[in-house]
Order: C-alpha cells, then structure tokens, then sequence
C-alpha cells in the first residue's frame, strides 16, 4: 500500500518542527522567508496535501455544504444545483451534491451520510412525503434549507417557487387558446410540487366557469422522459383525446411530444402542449416547448445564502429569523400551444 505523506515527513524533509510547517501552511507571515521556502520546497517535492477533513474535526467547522435533489437526471435540479455552488463558493465551501432519485429511502441514506461527514448545513428537496426523514435528520442538529418546497412550520427556511399560481399560468393559457377539455399528466402523488401544480390549474379552470371533470388527470410513478412517453401512449388510446396537455414538468412534456410525432399526431393543431420549469430543452425541441419557467438558478443561491446566514449564527447568542421565500413563476409562450381554435 502507497505511504501517505503526512505533515512529519514534511518536517522531517525540511529539517523543521512539525509546528513550522503548521505556520507555513496556516500562518505563513509568521515563518521567517528562508524557512518557508525550504518547507514549500519539501511540500512540493513529496507532494504533501493537508488532510482537510482533519482540520474540519480541529475546527469543529466543515467547509462542506449538502445538496441533495430529487433528480440530477432533470436540468432544472443541475440549475439549482448551479446556483448554490456559486453562492457556496463565494463563501469559501463546497457542495456535495446527492440524488435521492425520488426514494424515500435513498434520501435517508443521504441524510444519514451528512450527519456522518458533520457538514457545515444541508439544502434538501424532500422525497419522504411523511416527513419522517426529515424529522429523524433534526436532531443531529445540522442546519437545513427546504429548497423547491415551502416549509410548513417555522423550524427551517425554505425557498420555493409558487406552484400553484404556475399552475393556473399553464392553464389559463390552454383556456385562453379555446382549449376546453385538457389533460394533466401528473406525477407521484406524493410530490407537494405536482399537488399544487394541479390545484393551480384547477383553479384556472373554476374561474372560467369550468368544473374539475375538465381537467383529465394521467399520474406517472416518475417525472422524466420515458413516464411523459408513456402517458403519451396511454393519451392516444382515448376515444375522446383531450385537445390540450399540461405537464407537471418539462420532461414529462418532452416524452408526450415524442409519443406524439411518432403517431403522426399534430402539435399545436392536434394537441397543444405546455410544460413546467423551462428547462434548456424546453426551447430546442422539435416543436419548441410553451413551459412555466421557473427560476431555478436564483432558488439554488438564495438558498444557499440563507443557509449561510443560519450556519454564521450557529454557537452565537444571535438567533436566526427562519424565512419562508416564495418566488413567482413566468409563463414562456412557444410554438407547442400557439394553435388557435
């Protein structure tokens, strides 16, 4: 087995305490310029690199924040991922990011890895729609920001966007066009962002004196391509297609599209098409994608800052007002939903 070069073999290479080269790495102004270029020098030459997670335990401090998202696979969490590393980095850390995958019990494994590693705090999108991972995770006492989802108490902050305002957007679209029988391919039940998807649109519905039976639901266990595919599928089984779908995210919408040009069937004349989150491929798609944006970039920062400012006031006597941020979402208008009826 490789011998790891510790901070003794540096010392001893150098001729020097192991004090010393503990100042040259962690306070250089105080080591006289002769002795600190002879320690860099045997630094270099033994390619000694300083064991970070040791002084994290010394310091009691990680300079390691947790990320963990419920599908890497889906460019909207890759932009809220994007988001939190640059706030992250602008404070001098890291990110861990984890892929809970949607399970409940990928997520609690996750969770238990960052107890593990003491990192500085946690951004979380829950899987568990019990809250018991969460829960259990308390009382570890590791900072957290709920990011994607509203806190329901005042234990933590959270950062989300309005889903169902987003969803009555997509909606009132499709009615404004003359849409009168529209589809909602769905997701797991369990998501509070695809629940509240659907009371937005139902919502839009009411008010243009519409009742619920106008809004066909078709659930999928999973939110990515080959479940927006299948609904695609089971759609044109239909005997009275709706005329209209809204999908609870883009790549759900992405599969509906492709099912559809692969039976020859229309978008927009056929079947007009509005998705969720504008995603990059939202608006590179065969038939570019009508899509609620939302901002997912600035909900990754804004909860990364405010997981900082818990973290700075943690073992102070200062405490921290939890806050519940709540961004609004933008309908972007494309070819999938333009036809007119």
């Amino acid at each position: 087995m490789a011998h790891s070069v510790g901070i003794k073999d540096v010392a001893r290479a150098a001729g020097v305490s192991v004090g010393t080269v503990s100042n040259v790495i962690n306070r250089p102004d105080t080591v006289a310029t002769e002795t600190r270029a002879r320690v860099l020098s045997a630094i270099d030459r033994l390619g000694y690199v300083r064991s970070e997670s040791a002084r994290q335990l010394r310091a009691g401090r990680s300079r390691i924040m947790g990320l963990l998202v419920l599908d890497m696979g889906n460019p909207f969490f890759v932009d809220v991922a994007r988001g939190a590393e640059r706030a992250a980095r602008e404070a001098g850390l890291g990110v861990m990011v984890c892929n809970s995958a949607q399970s409940p019990g990928e997520e609690a494994e996750y969770l238990s890895l960052f107890a593990e590693q003491r990192v500085r705090g946690v951004l979380l999108t829950p899987a568990d729609a019990t809250g018991r991972n969460i829960e259990g995770f308390r009382r570890h006492r590791i900072p957290f920001v709920l990011v994607d989802r509203v806190a329901e108490g005042t234990t933590e902050c959270s950062v989300s966007v309005d889903d169902v305002a987003g969803g009555a957007l997509a909606v009132r679209h499709l009615i404004d066009a003359g849409h009168r029988s529209i589809a909602y391919v769905s997701g797991p039940p369990g998501l509070n962002q695809v629940r509240d998807r659907r009371t937005g649109a139902l919502t839009a519905l009411a008010e243009a004196g519409l009742g619920p039976d106008a809004l066909r639901e078709v659930p999928t266990e999973r939110l990515d391509v080959a479940a927006g595919r299948d609904a695609g599928a089971r759609l044109l089984g239909l005997a009275d297609r709706p005329t209209a779908v809204f999908c609870a995210n883009d790549l759900l919408a992405l599969g509906v599209l492709q099912a559809m040009y692969a039976a020859g069937v229309g978008v927009p004349d056929d079947l007009a098409i509005v998705g969720y989150d504008d995603i990059e491929f939202a608006a590179a798609a065969a038939v570019p994608l009508t899509s609620v944006r939302q901002p997912a970039v600035t909900m990754g920062a804004m909860a990364a800052e405010l997981l900082l400012e818990e973290t700075e006031l943690a073992g102070t006597d200062r405490a921290h007002p939890h806050r519940r941020v709540v961004l609004q979402p933008e309908l972007v208008v494309r070819r999938s939903s333009l036809a007119a009826r």
